[in-house]
């Protein structure tokens, strides 16, 4: 009976070896999903934006503790990146899945997931490039122990010298530098190569006011690098403690104390910001959100209904005292091209137009030498002069497919969905309203996601900003709020203020600071509403251009340098390494 027990309890105790050791090496690949899922709370509909300084903390940890013999560590590491990108990007972009319910297609619920599959590949970037360069305790020891003959010579304890590259704070600043740097290039990359850099972590602190500040330098890219690099020092400080503990012997920790430093000074500085008042002058503005469904945009039965939609809402607007001098209707807000004399929209906006004595802008499709464009149009209310931006920055496989002509197979099927290309237009048209001291850059769609665009308006002298856009693409979804949070920044970099007009999703005015002043909802507090937002808004009389109006991803250009740099050091530190161990 005894022999029976001891066998069934040394069965017992060989199985729980075996799944802890199962355990030990699934916790990587889990640490890389923890990842994911801690980055996807930091954006809404969830909005947990505290999440993103503790987000990346257990994929470094992956990369670091994890692999020690694996034959390809280079490999795994760059698998653990993929992995948290591919579950980050299809947990944030999920409401892309929507087209698929607009449209009635079963395969198109998986975009979120071809979406994620390419720009996953960034994440997998960092992961490597984390790998690459995480401190080394071999490399370390041999330099330690140089040190403690030194020491010896001069004759002085060894036990000054550093045991561990994680005791050393200036390492451990290296390191953070280096892996936040990294960050900020894969996120810039990433928007300029695909044209859909949304949700930087940045863009996590969307309504932290203070904090976001900073971007007055450095656009998003700077606080990208600040939360990377905070939570490289959190692991990093981690680490430190529990070899601290070991040995009894506690150091200053100037890693820790530095980074606290630069935060609360991020807050010092944004709420200095806000105590500076620039002269402004106040533009009354009116934008109309109809909530006009999809499929009706496209029905031409519904062409009625949307003209009475429109006719109605902005009778609304006109009414309000004062009067409305701006009059704002979203993109693709007319059914057909208003420039063309012929179709039943020109008639209404001019027949509109003759009645309203105000400015009008509005989103139109529009045609010139046989090329169509996604515009936005200005008339005046003075004289009726027309105005006209062709949109220049189109969402790929949403107004174009990219190598449609290369891969006919490809583009037969998607046809179905986008059956012709919008042209790009290639000038920053900015308009000018019947008050000669008001320019607009008219920012259409994802337009107001993009800095490097928006900078260029301002270049050309715009000092108020308006989003027009159609956000009805995606239904009830999270997509129109992402969107919000990613146009913030482009007040804040430019110091302008902004104006959105949504067909549905969120219309709103933005101050300067990026601080939604007033927001078009119902009375459940929902955005996906139909009404009217009027309001004033505070344009700048002398408008400076910031710094990063004037120099563009300059930050993000540095952190590339620095990136690079770190890769060639790392390659013969490790190169050295291999060589003194030989």
């Amino acid at each position: 009976m005894k022999i029976r027990r001891a066998v069934a309890v040394g069965a017992l105790s060989e199985f729980n070896v075996n799944r802890w050791r199962k355990t030990l090496r699934l916790w990587p690949w889990l640490a890389a999903v923890a990842s994911g899922l801690l980055c996807t709370g930091c954006f809404a509909p969830f909005d947990q934006a505290w999440l993103c300084w503790i987000a990346l903390t257990p994929l470094i940890a992956a990369i670091w503790f994890s692999g020690e013999n694996s034959r390809r560590r280079w490999l795994r590491n760059l698998l653990l990146g993929y992995v948290a990108g591919i579950v980050f990007l299809c947990g944030t972009f999920s409401w892309l899945s929507t087209l698929g319910t607009l449209f009635g297609n079963f395969f198109l619920h998986g975009l979120p997931l071809l979406l994620a599959l390419y720009l996953g590949l960034y994440f997998a970037f960092w992961g490597w490039f984390a790998g690459l360069i995480r401190p080394r305790e071999k490399i370390a020891e041999t330099v330690t122990n140089k040190w403690d003959e030194m020491l010896a010579r001069a004759g002085k304890p060894a036990a000054t010298a550093p045991s561990s590259p994680w005791l050393s704070s200036i390492a451990n600043l290296r390191v953070a530098s280096c892996l936040a740097s990294a960050w900020v290039l894969q996120e810039w990359t990433r928007g300029w190569l695909s044209d859909f850099g949304w949700n930087g972590l940045g863009v996590a602190l969307h309504a932290n006011w203070p904090v976001i500040q900073i971007a007055e330098f450095t656009g998003v890219a700077g606080l990208s690098f600040v939360i990377a690099f905070a939570n490289v020092i959190a692991v990093t400080t981690t680490r430190r403690l529990i070899l601290e503990a070991r040995t009894h012997r506690m150091r200053p920790h100037y890693d820790l104390t530095l980074t606290m430093a630069v935060i609360v000074g991020l807050m010092a500085f944004g709420f200095h910001v806000a105590q500076i008042k620039p002269s402004t002058k106040t533009l009354r503005v009116a934008a109309i959100q109809p909530d006009i469904a999809q499929r009706e945009k496209f029905d031409p039965q519904s062409t009625p209904k949307i003209f009475d939609q429109y006719a109605h809402l902005s009778e609304i607007a006109l009414r309000t005292s004062p009067a409305p001098e701006l009059l704002i209707w979203p993109e693709g807000s007319m059914p057909y091209p208003v420039r063309d004399e012929s179709e039943e929209s020109y008639r209404f906006v001019m027949n509109f137009m003759a009645s309203a004595k105000t400015d009008l802008l509005l989103g139109t499709d529009d045609m010139e030498a046989g090329r169509v464009f996604n515009a936005a149009l200005l008339l005046s209310g003075v004289n009726q002069r027309m105005q006209i931006y062709h949109k220049s920055r189109l969402v790929p496989f949403g107004e174009y497919i990219p190598l449609r002509h290369s891969f006919p197979l490809f583009a037969a099927v998607a046809n179905q969905w986008v059956p012709g290309d919008f042209d790009a237009g290639q000038d920053y048209t900015v308009f000018e309203l019947s008050r000669a001291d008001v320019h607009i850059a008219p920012l259409i769609c994802f337009e107001d996601t993009i800095g490097e665009l928006t900078r260029h308006f301002v270049l050309n002298g715009a000092n108020v900003l308006i989003n027009i856009t159609n956000d009805g693409w995606f239904l009830h979804s999270a997509g129109s709020q992402q969107h919000l949070a990613n146009a913030i920044f482009r007040c804040v970099e430019t110091r302008r203020p902004m104006v959105r007009a949504a067909n549905t999703g969120v219309t709103c005015f933005v101050n300067q600071f990026g601080h939604v002043t007033q927001i078009l909802q119902d009375e459940t507090g929902s955005t996906f509403t139909e009404g009217v937002l009027t309001g004033d808004v505070d344009v700048p009389v002398e408008p400076q251009l910031t710094f990063y109006v004037r120099h563009g991803e300059l930050f993000a250009k540095l952190c590339a340098c620095v990136t690079l740099l770190a890769f060639l050091v790392s390659l013969l530190v490790i190169r050295g390494g291999s060589a003194q161990l030989e």
